[in-house]
């Protein structure tokens, strides 16, 4: 490979993280205003989570949906980045329209738009990824998706400092703004395509790069279930508390963001721990260390340490999450990438609509000193546990033949 094609595949990684950085941070940007917008039609407060939880429902059955659709339009069309621009300007119209309807008091109009937004936004999860699946060496791809994920990573650090910054700024502003973002940035997505199509194909499946274990694909889809279901536990429903033994409300969005700190810090090892050692011992591997983490921050050791084991554990969720999603391309090797990474997609749409649904019920948090409480204590590290013996457990010898 030459040096201007070895240099692509790192100028792709970063246009995916490019887009997923405004991606995330629209979504940022409409939790933070979605109470307001509601409040303006005359929903109750109340059923804000029932909205997000709509959100989470359409894309839970979306985001496997354009998997699959993008495989698809690249057997019959020979690449799909102009659909994936042509959803990503749906998407950011509904987005755009969504400040500007609620003052009307429409709210059939208002959600129709929201559903239409999060319906056409997940072109912009799983098909990006198909890119690199279907396209770049598969040696070189853990490095990418962990580059890919610097944006989400990036923008859920700096999603607290928006909340003051936003503060009694107009909607409508921020919506056009990252609207706009987007859109540009997902022009990017059709130059990556068109020149990693120009690149020599990658190695067929069963060369030398392969790891030397291999996990079914139902089971790596639980395995990833257990993972996420401890990460939305630990991050959306026990950090805030951990950190309000210890801080005060106004300084937690100064103490939030270390997980994600570690997070981004964590990408390039968790890129290089997939590559030598496979993704699935990787994988489990990393569990492990989440579940040490959110152990020892249930510990109250003090808020230097509950700020560096945060840090920790976000560096394992980025061993995670990176490992999750090569295992996932690794899977679908020979025309089915889309449809894997949609799957992985769709688990943590699965994970996320699940911690919707506790909240919604009033059941999170719980009640100090309740035995839910102490249940919901000790679940992220009970799932990551599971999850590590899982992973390794299942794990089978790949035949050299």
């Amino acid at each position: 490979m030459s040096a201007t094609a070895g240099g692509l595949p790192r100028r792709v990684g970063l246009t995916l993280a490019t887009v997923q950085f405004f991606f995330a941070l629209s979504w940022v940007a409409y939790v933070i205003y979605l109470p307001a917008l509601a409040a303006t039609m005359g929903i109750p407060a109340r059923w804000v989570v029932g909205l997000l939880i709509v959100d989470q429902f359409v894309f839970l059955l979306a985001d496997y949906a354009c998997g699959v659709w993008s495989d698809r339009m690249a057997r019959l069309h020979g690449r799909f980045g102009p659909a994936v621009l042509a959803g990503t300007l749906v998407s950011a119209l509904a987005f755009l329209l969504l400040p500007w309807v609620a003052p009307t008091g429409s709210a059939p109009l208002f959600v129709a738009l929201m559903l239409l937004w999060s319906l056409s936004s997940s072109v912009l999860r799983a098909p990006p990824l198909n890119l690199i699946g279907r396209y770049v060496p598969r040696p070189a791809q853990p490095a990418l998706v962990a580059l890919s994920m610097l944006g989400l990573g990036l923008a859920s650090a700096l999603a607290p400092y928006f909340g003051l910054v936003l503060k009694g700024v107009d909607p409508r502003w921020p919506f056009l703004l990252a609207s706009l973002a987007l859109v540009a940035s997902t022009v990017g997505i059709v130059a990556a395509e068109r020149a990693l199509q120009a690149l020599p194909a990658p190695p067929a499946a069963g060369s030398a790069d392969r790891p030397g274990w291999r996990v079914p694909a139902g089971l790596a889809l639980g395995v990833a279930l257990l993972v996420t279901l401890a990460f939305q536990q630990h991050v959306f429903l026990n950090s805030a508390p951990l950190y309000l033994r210890l801080a005060t409300p106004a300084e937690l969005p100064w103490l939030m963001p270390a997980f994600w700190v570690g997070f981004n810090l964590g990408l390039w090892p968790a890129s290089l721990a997939a590559r030598r050692w496979g993704a699935p011992v990787a994988l489990s591997v990393a569990a492990a260390t989440a579940a040490l983490g959110a152990t020892v921050a249930q510990a109250g050791l003090g808020l230097g340490p509950l700020v560096i084991v945060q840090g920790v554990t976000g560096l394992a969720w980025a061993v995670l999450l990176t490992s999750a999603f090569a295992a996932a391309l690794a899977i679908g090797r020979g025309g089915r990438e889309g449809r894997c990474a949609g799957a992985l997609s769709s688990v943590l749409a699965l994970a996320a609509l699940s911690r919707l649904l506790l909240q919604a019920t009033g059941q999170a948090p719980a009640a100090a000193g309740t035995t839910l409480h102490g249940l919901q204590a000790i679940a992220p590290a009970a799932l990551w546990a599971l999850a590590a013996g899982a992973g390794l457990m299942a794990m089978r010898p790949r035949r050299s033949g």
